[in-house]
Order: structure tokens, then C-alpha cells, then sequence
């Protein structure tokens, strides 16, 4: 490793260990699915939620500014309500969340588009509604594998810091593989002989297993071969989003995790990482006493963090200028420099999305963006 910087071992490092993730979710995921899913629910599902929403508030400050955040909390608390009542109503809360979910898109575009662009996406939400509130069921299963595809747009805007060139493909290679080709591998049936619907040693906190399997398979098909490879292909890509959230981002994001604390500092990281892990508990207990209904309330709970990506990705898809300029952190936190090689110092404030609506006013320059995110070349890559 002669002559190679520092930064270049580092991203290697990262790359690597990332891959050897994969590696291991994957021979969980595949031997035991049903464990692998409800264990990694009750260790970090709680915890990814509140550091998840912590990155996001924090690097994409830009997107979620008032008064776009007050409303968009509004709507994501009624979706709150309808996953509660949906067990007690029925259809009708689900078809209301479904609403209410598109409505979240629309209020984005309302806040962060103008002219066209606004209008298309408009028109897409308006006919993927009317899909989704014709097959409600499907709706939900998609919504619930989509979710653990989103780490891959996040993690792909956050690698625009790797200067290194080659670094920065294989990075983005490593999610590749575990989003779209391992999954598809799956479906495909290449892996039939590796799968199990056995729920093992969570037996005693979800019996048989079906609640997890309509979870993740398509209406219909939880009890066929193609439930069971859904299922693993839900198992598998939970566990990389776990990974995520409470393994990779902490560690390489540190000015997010800043500049979600300097907006609310009372909000810090022990503090974070301490009620991840009480509630955790709290939750663990329920799942213990009735697993049905403690999966309905945390999946209630955990609309917040599923929801607020919403906005953010509809913001990457289109290229909005508040993404590209990472958000600087705090003055006394140790940021490591090649995190910093890709911020350009004097790059204007990003301003929050326009209380009006209209998207060309949001962010810094498109020149002093691209001078923001120019890769360098590194020595030996």
C-alpha cells in the first residue's frame, strides 16, 4: 500500500466491509428468514428509524424546511392514525393511508417543482393512486420491499465525497449488488434450494410464521415458492437496511449527524442511541406478548422515518440544487478530510424550500454546486 493515501485505504476499507455485510445477511437471510427478519426488527428497528431520520434532517435541511415540514408532519400523523385504526376498521383506513401517502409526493412537488416538472409528477401520482387504491393489498406489499430499496439512493448521493474515481464505482458496485442483483438472483430461483420458511427459534413470538410471510409476499402467494423467495429477498434486504442506517451512516455521515444536532440540540447522539435502545426493549416485550399487534404499532410509528424519504427522493430524482452541496458540520466535529475534499468552504447557504412553491430558487448556484461535488483524482487509485 506504498505510496497510497490515507482516504483511498479508507474507502476501500468501507467498500469491503460493506461487501463482507452483504456476505452475511445474505446465509442469515437464506437460512433462516423468518428469525433473521423478526430478530433484526426487535434489535434495530426502533433504532434505524430515529438515526435514519436523524441523517436525513440533517443532510437534506435544505428540502425539509418550514412550512413544508409542519404539513408534512401533519399528514404523515393522520397516516399514523389510519395504520392504527386500520385494524379495527379495515379497508377504509388503508385506503385513506394510500391517500394520504401520494398526498405527501404531491405536497412536494407543490413545495419543491414548478411548471412542468411539477405537473408531471402530478400526473404520475394521480394515476399510481388510482393503481394503488384499485389493488390496496399489492400497494402495501410494494411499499414494503420499496422501502428497503431507498438506502441505495441515499448511499449513492453520499458517495459523490469519494474522490477517488475507481473508489467511488466499486463503492456504488457493493449497492448494486446487494439491491438489485442478490434480489434478483432470488426471484429468479437460482437459490430454491437454500430456502426455508421455518420460523426456528422465533417459533414461541410469531408461530407458523405467516404473519411475516403476507407481509413480504404477494397476495395470495405467501404459502407458494414464490412467498418463500420473497420472503427471503425481504429478510436479506432488512438486514442490509439495518446495516445501513445503524452501522455504515453514524460512521462516515458525521457532519449529518452535526448538522441534525445543531438544529436540535438537545437532541444528541448518546442521547439518540440510549432511547433507540429503551424503546427497543419496550417493544421487544410486546412483540413477546402479542407479535401481530406490536408489529401494527411499530409499523404505525415507523410511518415518520418511511415517509419523510419521500420528499428527499423526489428532490434526487429531479435534481434538485439542495442537494449538492453536503451540509457542513459544527466546528468541533472531527470530520475526516477526504469527507471534506468534495465541499467547496463559501458555498451560499442551501434555503429551504419556498413557502410559495417553485423549485429554482432552492440551493446554491449550479456552478458553485458542481465546483462542490467535482471529484478529485486520488494518487494510486
Amino acid at each position: 500500500m506504498t505510496g497510497v493515501p490515507t482516504g483511498t485505504q479508507r474507502w476501500r476499507t468501507v467498500t469491503l466491509l460493506v461487501l463482507g455485510a452483504v456476505g452475511a445477511s445474505l446465509a442469515l437471510a437464506l437460512g433462516a428468514p423468518i428469525a433473521t427478519a423478526v430478530i433484526g426488527l426487535i434489535l434495530f428497528g426502533i433504532l434505524h428509524n430515529l438515526l435514519e431520520i436523524r441523517y436525513v434532517a440533517g443532510r437534506f435541511s435544505g428540502v425539509l424546511g418550514r412550512p413544508f415540514l409542519d404539513l408534512l408532519v401533519a399528514l404523515v400523523t393522520a397516516i399514523v392514525v389510519c395504520r392504527l385504526l386500520s385494524g379495527v376498521v379495515g379497508r377504509p383506513a388503508q385506503l385513506a393511508e394510500i391517500l394520504l401517502g401520494y398526498g405527501v409526493i404531491a405536497l412536494a412537488a407543490r413545495f419543491g417543482l414548478e411548471g412542468r416538472r411539477r405537473q408531471v409528477v402530478w400526473g404520475v401520482v394521480t394515476a399510481a393512486a388510482a393503481v394503488s387504491l384499485a389493488f390496496p393489498a399489492y400497494h402495501f406489499v410494494v411499499l414494503t420491499h420499496l422501502h428497503n430499496v431507498v438506502p441505495l439512493f441515499f448511499l449513492w448521493e453520499w458517495s459523490r465525497r469519494i474522490t477517488s474515481r475507481r473508489g467511488r464505482q466499486a463503492f456504488r458496485a457493493v449497492q448494486l449488488l446487494w439491491v438489485v442483483a442478490i434480489p434478483a438472483v432470488i426471484l429468479l430461483g437460482l437459490l430454491d434450494g437454500s430456502l426455508t420458511t421455518d420460523p426456528g427459534i422465533v417459533r414461541s413470538v410469531v408461530g407458523d410464521g405467516q404473519t411475516v410471510l403476507s407481509t413480504s409476499a404477494p397476495p395470495g402467494a405467501a404459502a407458494t415458492l414464490l412467498g418463500s423467495r420473497f420472503l427471503a429477498v425481504f429478510a436479506f434486504m432488512q438486514t442490509m437496511h439495518y446495516v445501513v442506517w445503524v452501522a455504515l451512516m453514524p460512521r462516515v455521515a458525521p457532519d449529518a449527524s452535526a448538522a441534525f444536532e445543531a438544529r436540535v440540540p438537545w437532541v444528541t447522539g448518546p442521547r439518540l442511541w440510549a432511547v433507540g435502545f429503551l424503546v427497543a426493549a419496550v417493544f421487544a416485550v410486546l412483540f413477546g406478548v402479542d407479535f401481530v399487534q406490536g408489529k401494527a404499532l411499530y409499523a404505525a410509528l415507523a410511518s415518520y422515518h418511511a415517509y419523510l424519504e419521500m420528499p428527499v427522493l423526489l428532490a434526487m430524482l429531479v435534481g434538485a440544487p439542495s442537494l449538492l452541496s453536503p451540509p457542513v458540520a459544527a466546528a468541533d466535529e472531527r470530520v475526516p478530510s477526504e469527507l471534506m475534499a468534495a465541499t467547496v468552504p463559501n458555498v451560499p447557504t442551501v434555503s429551504r424550500m419556498p413557502a410559495g412553491g417553485g423549485g429554482g430558487t432552492i440551493g446554491p448556484s449550479p456552478d458553485a454546486a458542481a465546483v462542490a461535488v467535482a471529484p478529485e483524482p486520488e494518487v494510486g487509485t
